[in-house]
């Protein structure tokens, strides 16, 4: 008998645990197409900044070979965009002209970068930072040691802020907020970080507007609100990324800000599914990987015929930001609610332990993370905290010696 017809649109990192999933659970099974926009099959996103440094290359940030997707029956697809899906038919075009025919579809489209519509932004070295082909345009400038500003002091923007300093650029970090990562940290743990990013060497400017871009036909400096003005010959835009919910919308597939997904990762049209950055589950996008993977699995559950539910994913931050570890979880404000804080500045390190009702609701941690996805399992198991809560600031083992 013919195989079921297995569509993935996409081949990023949700993408590519999607295949894993499916492969595990049903082998042989389906007849299964991946397509991805960009030349390379899927890498890991999270690494952009150190490849941008040089501290790995290509090979560093690859997660599977072509190989891997040929052993297990996959055909990849690269380098050519899907243009237009027809839900009725079961089909999917592709740029190149081609018509793939399926029976169920993956949307694993993820996002993009926003690019601020600011006056100038078409000017000859504005970039962006998100993909393999956007290291290759910023590296020559980071080379040279030019000046570099980096719009955005979220993840994204402090990464690439790194990343362009260890490449030798001479880099000033712009941010709208009045302080760095404000989604992922409280005030404090900001200002650490701060602190920790200019003893590297990167200019921090925080309730930076920028107003313009100038410059005769590529940048030259950039001017803010306030009237500062700050030469440059590289501007990379990193304030945010877009879910790519367009081609989903045009085939009559519902959006918001993203895909919108049940419980099962199902799209309103049956057999149609979205996972990663670009769905969107109960009014919620997440642009992180773990819910990302979560979502792949769930979906390869439910096209498998096994039971699965998604029921959202607390939030949680863990890896290192630009060399310096930083973690949080949960409710991580905390407001009207009591806080456990250690703070070290001296040494870069700070602690903030939300606590309700004897519950561990939110987590923040600069410097030293080891016990981070203990606290993190508190939080998502709501485990009562009262036994070893006086010493829950000094980690795992001194809690459970408690």
């Amino acid at each position: 008998m013919p195989k079921f017809k297995l569509l993935v649109i996409g081949n990023g990192m949700a993408s590519l645990r999607f295949l894993e999933e499916i492969v595990a659970l049903a082998p042989d099974r389906f007849d299964i197409t991946v397509a991805g926009e960009e030349p390379e099959p899927a890498y890991n996103r999270v690494l952009l900044s150190p490849l941008l440094s040089r501290e790995i290359d290509t090979d560093g940030i690859a997660m599977k070979p072509r190989a891997w997707y040929a052993a297990n029956g996959i055909t990849l697809i690269t380098g050519v965009k899907v243009t237009a899906v027809d839900t009725e038919q079961r089909t999917a075009k592709l740029a190149d002209g081609r018509s793939l025919s399926f029976d169920s579809c993956v949307f694993a489209t993820g996002s993009s970068p926003i690019r601020l519509p600011i006056p100038g932004s078409e000017l000859a070295g504005v970039q962006v930072f998100r993909s393999v082909a956007d290291i290759g345009r910023l590296l020559p400038a980071a080379h040279r040691g030019e000046m570099a500003i980096v719009i955005g002091g979220g993840l994204l923007g402090i990464e690439a802020a790194y990343g362009l300093h260890r490449a030798g650029a001479k880099v000033t970090l712009l941010h709208l907020m009045d302080r760095l990562m404000e989604r992922q940290l409280d005030a404090t743990a900001a200002a650490v970080l701060k602190i920790a990013l200019e003893a590297k060497g990167i200019t921090v400017c925080l309730s930076a507007e920028t107003a313009r871009i100038e410059g005769q036909t590529s940048v030259e400096k950039i001017v803010l609100l306030d009237g500062r003005e700050i030469p440059t010959s590289l501007v990379v835009m990193a304030a945010g990324i877009r879910p790519n919910a367009a081609l989903a919308a045009e085939a009559n597939i519902a959006t918001k800000r993203g895909i919108i997904v049940d419980d099962q990762m199902q799209t309103n049209v049956p057999g149609i599914y979205a996972i990663g950055e670009c769905a969107e589950h109960q009014g919620t996008v997440y642009g992180l990987v773990e819910p990302a993977y979560e979502h792949a699995r769930i979906a390869a559950h439910s096209i498998c015929g096994a039971p699965a539910q998604y029921t959202g994913t607390v939030l949680a931050t863990n890896l290192k930001v630009s060399g310096v570890p930083v973690f949080s979880a949960g409710d991580f404000e905390g407001a009207e609610r009591e806080h456990i804080v250690w703070n070290d500045c001296a040494n870069g390190s700070y602690r903030k332990f939300v606590i309700r009702e004897n519950l561990l609701t939110g987590v923040v941690l600069i410097g030293d993370t080891t016990d981070a996805l203990w606290y993190r399992d508190l939080i998502r198991s709501g485990e009562p905290i009262a036994k070893f809560r006086s010493t829950l600031a000094f980690g795992r083992g001194y809690a459970e010696a408690a």
